[in-house]
């Protein structure tokens, strides 16, 4: 029994010495407060997530951002007379905008990899073939007079987001003859940004062929709205980790090693705006992509929700990494309380079991160096692939700590347990990494497991007796 003599620091240090309980509590606290320097790297792990997006962001601002594709759109103007307010009459210029009947996109996608810095960000630039028919409708039916079309400014228009993708002149065969595309969009109030080009038509219904060859470049993500009645698109490439998006998944679709090709076909009846409307009844807003959406293309409609973000109708293919090492090392820390209350539940026992003492600061130590294996992992994953990192990271850990506790406890065959377990539990959670759609599953069944093994080992422990009592009882 201690003496009342002795200093406090004394005596709480004897307490902590032989109380089973007080040791366990003070265990749980350091575990607790290992999450603060755990917090932190996570927090790195977010940042340096960030740095990569930017890069992307930067490697997509001066290639091309991503594109998606809108029109052809067939744009007639036609004179309208009024009564003014002062009981003159006026002249306005009014707008009908046509869709194509049958409208047939197919794109050979060639990607590259550009680097800043460490981070490589995909870009592509791709070939499309666009072709199909417009139909000119019977304009009574829309309340003109064919005396009122002012048919020498038809104009042909194709949305195109972002215009320093266009790498060539665009040329367009309409019917029997051949136009030339300039910048600029006919009618503003259905396509902000893209080409257009004078088309000739008829004052009589009409079915119009076309087609045309575009040479654009992009990053990430290639998109499409079906402004058809019947719009077919088919999309190959060399790139072997698509990820299909938008409104319509693919009709048919082939992915291997040696890239990808998929389908679709959309009808007009899928959407909610007709083939014909006049003015901006109907507003097809693709908007510039931010510095933190990189991908977005915008399409809203109609016009009383165009500022709406909701791309609701677009339909395409984003092209994505292999993998993402932030989001597996952001998915492996969330084990780190797991790595470290078991490591410490491995020490206490062979505290209350053998006549080995621990103090704090080594639990500390190890600790810390449990927090540095998520540091070690993010540094090397950058350079590395991401299971070569891990086994470097985790042999790294284990490696430190083993040699610290044999320094510590003098016991080969203490030592042994300590790295046998490390190894277990690192592979453990490397499997769950690969296990996606049964992380769960398995990860339960393991605590589960876990904790029945801690709970035999621990039945026989007296917890209101003395470290020494317990020893004993063993």
């Amino acid at each position: 029994m201690a003496s009342s003599g002795q200093p406090l620091y004394e005596r709480l240090n004897l307490w902590m010495r032989n109380s089973v309980t007080l040791r366990l509590i003070s265990i749980g606290i350091l575990v607790l407060l290992l999450l603060i320097p755990t917090a932190m790297i996570e927090s790195l792990i977010h940042e340096r997530s960030r740095y990569r997006q930017q890069a992307i962001s930067n490697v997509s601002g001066l290639w091309s951002h991503a594109q998606t594709l809108g029109g052809p759109i067939l744009t007639v103007p036609y004179r309208v007379s009024f009564l003014n307010k002062d009981n003159r009459r006026e002249e306005t210029t009014q707008y009908l905008h046509i869709l194509p009947d049958m409208l047939v996109i197919e794109a050979d996608v060639s990607p590259e990899k550009r680097s800043r810095g460490i981070y490589q960000a995909v870009v592509y630039q791709t070939q499309l073939e666009i072709h199909g028919t417009f139909t000119l409708p019977d304009w009574g039916s829309f309340g003109i007079d064919s005396s009122q079309l002012l048919q020498e400014e038809a104009a042909l228009s194709v949305g195109i987001p972002d215009m320093r993708g266009i790498n060539q002149a665009i040329t367009v065969q309409w019917g029997t003859s051949s136009h030339t595309f300039e910048p600029g969009i006919a009618a503003v109030d259905v396509l902000p940004s893209g080409i257009q080009t004078r088309v000739p038509i008829s004052a009589e219904p009409d079915v119009i062929p076309f087609r045309l060859t575009l040479d654009l470049n992009g990053s990430q993500s290639l998109q499409f709205l079906p402004l058809g009645k019947t719009t077919r698109v088919r999309v190959t490439s060399s790139w072997p980790h698509p990820s299909f998006t938008g409104a319509f998944l693919p009709d048919e679709r082939v992915i291997s090693e040696a890239g990808f090709s998929a389908s679709w076909e959309v009808l007009h009846l899928n959407r909610n705006f007709p083939q014909v409307w006049k003015n901006n009844q109907y507003y097809f807003g693709l908007s510039s992509p931010s510095a933190n959406e990189p991908y977005l293309d915008q399409y809203a409609m109609p016009q009383d929700i165009a500022a709406n973000t909701n791309n609701e109708y677009t339909f395409g293919v984003n092209l994505l990494q292999a993998v993402d090492t932030y989001q597996k090392s952001l998915r492996t820390i969330k084990y780190a309380i797991m790595f470290i209350a078991l490591t410490y539940l491995i020490f206490f026992f062979t505290e209350v079991r053998h006549r080995n003492r621990i103090h704090p600061i080594q639990y500390i130590l190890v600790g810390l160096a449990l927090c540095l294996f998520f540091a070690l992992l993010l540094a090397i994953s950058e350079h590395l692939p991401f299971a070569l990192s891990y086994i470097i990271a985790s042999v790294a850990t284990t490696g430190l700590i083993g040699i610290y506790v044999r320094g510590v406890l003098k016991s080969d065959r203490i030592t042994g347990l300590v790295v046998l377990l490390l190894l277990l539990m690192y592979g453990f959670i490397f499997i769950l990494l690969q296990l996606e759609d049964y992380a769960l599953l398995v990860g339960s069944i393991a605590l589960f497991v876990i904790l029945a093994i801690v709970m035999y080992i621990s039945r026989r422990i007296d917890w209101y007796a003395s470290e020494d009592e317990n020893i004993a009882d063993h």
